[in-house]
C-alpha cells in the first residue's frame, strides 16, 4: 500500500513503539575539562575542581537567598545575575582573569573578581565608577565592585590539563 492510500484510512496506521536497551553509563562529564594531549590547557582553581566539590573545596559564583524555600524573586535574580555577568564581561573586555562572583546581602550587590593590569590605573577607576553607577541605576540597589589585580592571566593558573 502506498502512503497516499494509508492517509485516507486512519485506522490503517499502526503505532509501533520500539524498546532500546543499552549499558548503563555512569560517566559524569558535565562541568569537567577534557585532558589535552600535551596537557597544556591552563585551569584556574574554580575550573580545576569538579562540580561535585561545590560547597566543599570551591564556592558558588552567585550568593543569594532567593532559592530557599518560598524565596522571593528567584527568576528575576537569575536573570539579573546573567545580565550582570554579560555587562561586566562587555565593559571589562578581556580583563577578567577569573570568574565573576556576585554576592547579594540585603539590598546591596557586591561583585568580585580578579582582573589583569593591562590598563593604566585612571582607566580602572573610571570603569569602576561607570560600572557601579550604571548597575546601581538599572538594578535599583547599591552595587559595589571588589576587584583584585594580577600581572597576567598566567598568575591565576592552578593546574594544567
Amino acid at each position: 500500500m502506498n502512503l497516499m492510500k494509508l492517509s485516507r484510512y486512519p485506522s490503517a496506521f499502526i503505532r509501533i513503539q520500539q524498546f532500546h536497551s543499552s549499558v548503563v553509563c555512569d560517566r559524569k562529564q558535565s562541568g569537567r575539562y577534557k585532558v589535552t594531549l600535551r596537557q597544556d590547557f591552563p585551569l584556574t582553581y574554580e575550573m580545576a575542581n569538579p562540580p561535585y566539590q561545590i560547597g566543599h573545596r570551591k564556592s558558588w559564583n552567585s550568593w543569594n537567598t532567593c532559592n530557599l524555600w518560598e524565596g522571593l524573586r528567584s527568576a528575576e535574580t537569575a536573570v539579573e545575575d546573567m545580565f550582570i555577568r554579560k555587562f561586566m564581561s562587555g565593559t571589562w573586555h578581556n580583563l577578567f582573569a577569573s570568574e565573576i562572583i556576585i554576592k547579594r546581602q540585603h539590598n546591596m550587590i557586591r561583585i568580585g573578581g580578579i582582573i589583569t593590569r593591562d590598563l593604566p590605573p585612571r582607566k580602572y577607576y573610571f570603569l569602576i565608577g561607570y560600572t557601579e553607577e550604571l548597575l546601581s541605576y538599572w538594578l535599583q540597589c547599591p552595587v559595589k565592585l571588589e576587584l583584585q589585580t594580577v600581572e597576567s592571566k598566567l598568575s591565576v593558573v592552578y593546574a594544567y590539563k
